[in-house]
């Protein structure tokens, strides 16, 4: 790469860490909307008589709608949306006629229902003049070019936001609350020599070096592969692959678990959709994505869902979110919402790790899933002894009577597949059939006949 363009990208870069951390300052993320912003966005309606306005802040994935007025939105993706439009210009951006705009072709707007549409929109910046949100006004037919006057009336509007804004940092420093973030500032703090710190991650999610590898599920009756589990890996050009028990916790420690969970998700999605290209019979398969505690608390989870599957152009049903127990909000009526709004998007939804947690009945008595994972370390001991046998039994034994199916988690020997088969579980997966492997290599598996995968039994007959 020549060196004006890596001189470009580190102050990109660090631009970007800059702006966060101003972001991060106010403490705006991860909170639902807020009342206080009502008032501006009243009045940016009643002023220029939109059909929508919203006031959304963009972290380094989402923009988090905090105040709205017409069609509830909570919240967007940030990837080619009007934020990044505003990114760009530094500046108000105004298109009276969307549909006389090439560049906007294809758009996702807000409001579905808009086609032609217009709209303005303009930046709410930090003290600064970090650019931290956006201030839109939608109509659903063309309106003409916006006066000048008009224009200056949304900046005022937007700096009356970037005023509460700043109230609301000052507040937080008052109250001894100084923020950690995986920018420069938290950089500062960091101890040298330990590695990864959060900027490191921030670079790897930008320079593209998280992957996903893939472990086939398969039928134990008939060692078909119906579905995959995406689990993240991070190939370092100098490190190699780093596996996630390295990077993991210090993703959920600076929050940047957000980005690269939501950049796992819409990868998932994507790579679903190659796989249906390549072959429309494997619009059978299921790719399940793990899912952080602090993804699953987040406001308008399905809707970002639901944005990422109509991007992609998959089923719901060809997703599922893997949760453990212990990643579920104490806050019950919470948890319903949530889990119920991505059961009627008609996702799967996996307990993962079953059965080392404190409350497995109750959350299944309460909670809409689908299908329990039995946690490796039971698998692992299923042939040496009675107790892990006897929960195992229990556990295949309960999905029956509550109507669910059940996966059994690392499976590595001939002894355990054959006993799990006797006990009635019907699916599984472990080394004993696949290992995860990049999606390149499971592609090859997708094509053996019936994606059914060679007798263990024979191949290890075969080798000896």
């Amino acid at each position: 790469m020549p060196q004006a363009a890596l001189e470009t990208e580190k102050f990109d870069l660090d631009h970007e860490d800059a702006r966060l951390a101003a972001l991060v300052s106010t403490g705006i993320l991860d909170t639902p909307p807020e009342s206080s912003f009502d008032a501006i966005t009243r009045l940016a309606a009643e002023y220029f008589r939109a059909d929508t306005v919203l006031l959304g802040f963009a972290d380094e994935s989402r923009v988090w709608i905090k105040s709205h007025w017409g069609e509830p939105v909570r919240e967007l993706p940030r990837r080619q949306s009007i934020f990044e439009m505003v990114l760009a210009k530094d500046g108000p951006v105004i298109v009276p006629d969307v549909a006389l705009h090439a560049e906007l072709k294809g758009h996702k707007l807000p409001l579905r229902r808009i086609d032609p549409a217009s709209f303005a929109s303009v930046p709410v910046r930090s003290q600064d003049g970090m650019i931290l949100g956006v201030l839109t006004v939608y109509a659903c037919e063309p309106r003409g070019a916006m006066a000048l006057d008009q224009l200056r009336m949304l900046e005022s509007l937007a700096d009356m936001a970037a005023g509460q804004l700043e109230l609301r940092r000052l507040r937080r420093n008052c109250n001894g609350l100084r923020p950690v973030r995986n920018g420069k500032d938290t950089e500062r703090h960091e101890p040298r020599g330990i590695w990864p710190r959060g900027i490191d991650l921030r670079r790897a999610l930008e320079k593209r070096q998280f992957v996903l590898y893939y472990q086939p599920e398969v039928d134990l009756s008939t060692r078909r592969i119906v579905g995959l589990e995406a689990l993240i890996r991070w190939v370092h050009p100098e490190r190699g692959i780093v596996p996630p028990m390295d990077f993991i916790p210090l993703a959920e420690e600076t929050g940047m678990i957000l980005p690269i969970g939501d950049w796992g998700l819409s990868e998932a999605c994507s790579q679903i959709q190659k796989w249906c290209s390549e072959d429309a019979r494997h619009g059978s398969l299921r790719v399940c994505v793990n899912l952080s505690a602090r993804q699953f608390s987040r406001e308008g989870l399905t809707d970002h869902v639901e944005a990422l599957l109509h991007r992609a152009g998959v089923s719901s049903r060809q997703l599922g979110l893997e949760m453990t127990e212990s990643s579920l909000i104490s806050d019950t009526n919470t948890t319903l919402e949530v889990l119920g709004g991505l059961r009627r998007l008609g996702v799967s939804l996996l307990v993962d790790d079953f059965g080392t947690g404190y409350s497995s009945l109750n959350h299944l008595h309460s909670f809409p899933f689908d299908i329990l994972k039995i946690d490796r370390s039971f698998v692992g001991r299923i042939t040496e002894g009675e107790q892990s046998l006897h929960i195992v039994r229990t556990i295949i034994e309960l999905a029956r009577v509550m109507g669910m199916d059940v996966v059994a988690e690392g499976i590595e020997t001939r002894e355990q597949y054959a006993l799990l088969r006797k006990l009635g579980c019907r699916f599984g997966q472990g080394f004993l059939f696949s290992p995860p492997q990049p999606a390149e290599a499971i592609a090859q598996l997708l094509r053996l006949p019936g994606r059914v995968l060679p007798d263990p039994a024979a191949c290890a007959a075969a080798c000896n």
